[in-house]
């Protein structure tokens, strides 16, 4: 019955995403073009807010817990799990006011309303998984801007999204490259959980009636650790939260 009842929510969830990506991108483009970065992030903070909202259509709600107060005056790494694309809407919303960017795959740079629009001109870092000549500069390049304009640096470390819930274990070159150039960042444990189950059918029809949740934690400072250590500290930090 829950199975059924998905496949109509599902349809008009998918409405309201798609329309609101189509609706967004020239609203973008415009913001960016014509009145500069401020107003072209104050877009896509709006649209990140109601494409979380949309989840209401599915029945599914999306909660966030901050557990200790974030600096607003210095770099941010927010180190999540990943569990859906549905993670980053509410990452964009519940950290705008620490201009959240994210390093992401170079295939989602292009052909996606909206979404590709904001990964190429809104300061986040596209990457070849697949060749280090190009992914490690791009890293590196990201972390000196991130450092420079205090902004918050959104990795997932585990490479790919669990398809279950259960974490996976981080990687650590793009930690390792991010903590170099940030010197003066803070890294912020992010733990998600439940984002997996709108997938648990597939992609159709999405999972219903869940309660998603993002918890942060404690932020570490990047200057009182050595490397490897505070990635052990992060790790543990993300994954002991994820139920």
């Amino acid at each position: 019955m829950k199975k059924l009842l998905a496949y109509p929510l599902t349809v008009i969830y998918l409405l309201c995403f798609g329309l609101l990506l189509v609706i967004f991108h020239p609203i973008q483009w415009i913001c960016f073009n014509v009145f500069g970065y401020s107003a072209h992030k104050k877009s896509v903070d709006i649209l990140n807010f109601f494409l979380s909202k949309c989840l209401l259509f599915l029945a599914t709600t999306v909660s966030f817990k901050k557990e200790y107060d974030l600096p607003e005056d210095a770099p941010l790494i927010i180190v999540s799990n990943h569990q859906s694309m549905y993670d980053i809407p509410p990452i964009i919303w519940f950290f705008r006011k620490h201009h959240a960017k994210f390093i992401s795959k170079k295939e989602l740079g292009k052909g996606i309303p909206s979404v590709s629009y904001n990964l190429t001109h809104g300061g986040s870092c596209l990457i070849d998984r697949k060749d280090s000549r190009q992914s490690i500069p791009a890293i590196m390049n990201f972390g000196a801007y991130i450092e420079k304009n205090k902004y918050a640096a959104v990795i997932f470390p585990e490479g790919t999204r669990s398809r279950n819930g259960e974490p996976k274990a981080f990687q650590k070159t793009g930690l390792k490259l991010l903590f170099k150039k940030v010197p003066n960042g803070y890294v912020v444990p992010l733990t998600i959980n439940n984002s997996w189950k709108t997938l648990e059918y597939g992609k159709f029809p999405m999972g219903i009636f869940n309660r998603i949740t993002f918890t942060s934690g404690k932020p570490l400072a990047v200057a009182d650790y050595d490397t490897d250590t505070l990635i052990d500290l992060t790790e543990e930090a993300v994954k002991s939260k994820i139920k």
